[in-house]
């Protein structure tokens, strides 16, 4: 059995890190060798605990975490979870966190919620095992692509799903994107709130219109949908005239949205004319349904296991033989606009 994994907690609130610290303790492979209050607080724990993991309140006195963060990144480059309130404020904040290079994020809960942080332990063991190479703020980010002024599309649609470390890889991919890309659908394991916040952000950032998919958005070139957080499904229906659907359901695969569950959609819908690709994440969502993709006829693209945050999803896609080909996350993009664009001879 491997050690488990040791992690400070930094939160103003000594309710909360109470209920984080009991949270963490009912996992028996990982173990809470301190609490911080503060930034400053944190600072000396750090040097004199040595810990795996941080968790860090984004809204803290003195020294918020998002400043904390950028000194860790700088000072003292480790895993950090970011633990936010459920706003759009506290979505901003985390999404400037995770671009900084933090782990993963998880949501504080709200009273009376059953199960309180989720799956906070697990992301926490992930972080510890994690061989990530973390760099100083910024120093990962991806120059924004010039404009692809001879790329023309094709009829591919492109499905992308992504869990933990996906809002950087996002991030590297679309933004190698022309303004006129493929339509293109994405799962990324986020919370309520957060989605919509992230979908503002690609549209700041990438070419292309970025935005939280709604039901019955038609996909049309230039257009980007990002599946929105909680309690929904994103698939994609109607051959004729392909737009998004948001279906109830349980969670598949402890996720809704699921990646299986828009991955399986896509490969019904449009078979070989379309792309699937796995990015870092957690788990195994995605990997069964990129399989049936590749077995409809669709290309298939992974990222390989240097460049992920957690080589988990890709992982388990690659052994069941879902992925085509494996590259770095610099290429993707790369490649995806290669598959996608029109044969010099006409359209596909």
């Amino acid at each position: 059995m491997s050690a488990a994994a040791r992690v400070l907690v930094v939160d103003d609130s000594p309710t909360m890190r109470g209920l984080i610290t009991a949270v963490l303790r009912s996992d028996p492979e990982v173990d809470v060798i301190g609490q911080a209050g503060d930034a400053l607080e944190a600072r000396a724990a750090i040097k004199a605990l040595n810990p795996d993991v941080v968790t860090l309140d984004i809204e803290m006195p003195n020294m918020n975490g998002l400043e904390f963060l950028e000194k860790i990144m700088t000072l003292r480059p480790m895993p950090v979870i970011m633990v936010s309130t459920m706003t759009h404020r506290g979505a901003d904040a985390t999404l400037a966190a995770l671009e900084i290079g933090a782990f993963d994020c998880v949501g504080k809960p709200s009273p009376g919620e059953p199960h309180p942080f989720g799956d906070l332990a697990e992301k926490v063991k992930a972080a510890a095992r994690s061989q990530r190479q973390y760099a100083k703020p910024g120093a990962q980010r991806a120059p924004a692509a010039p404009a692809v002024a001879d790329f023309r599309v094709g009829r591919k649609i492109v499905a992308i799903g992504s869990s933990t470390g996906g809002v950087e890889a996002l991030i590297n991919v679309l933004q190698k994107f022309p303004a006129n890309c493929p339509p293109t659908v994405i799962t990324q394991h986020m919370p309520p709130t957060f989605t919509r916040s992230f979908a503002e952000r690609l549209n700041r950032l990438c070419a292309p219109v970025v935005e939280e998919a709604t039901d019955g958005a038609r996909l049309a070139i230039g257009k980007i949908y990002l599946a929105p957080g909680g309690e929904r499904h994103l698939r994609v229906a109607n051959a004729s005239a392909p737009h998004c659907r948001l279906t109830d359901g349980g969670p598949v695969n402890g996720h809704r949205p699921s990646v299986d569950v828009l991955f399986d959609s896509v490969a019904e819908l449009a078979g070989r004319n379309a792309v699937g690709v796995i990015l870092t994440g957690m788990g195994r969502d995605g990997a069964a349904g990129l399989l049936k993709m590749r077995h409809a006829g669709a290309r298939t693209i992974g990222q390989n296991e240097k460049t992920c945050v957690v080589y988990g999803m890709p992982r388990v896609a690659h052994e069941l033989g879902a992925v085509e080909q494996q590259f770095p996350l610099n290429a993707i993009g790369e490649e995806i606009l290669k598959i996608t664009a029109a044969r010099k001879e006409g359209s596909e």
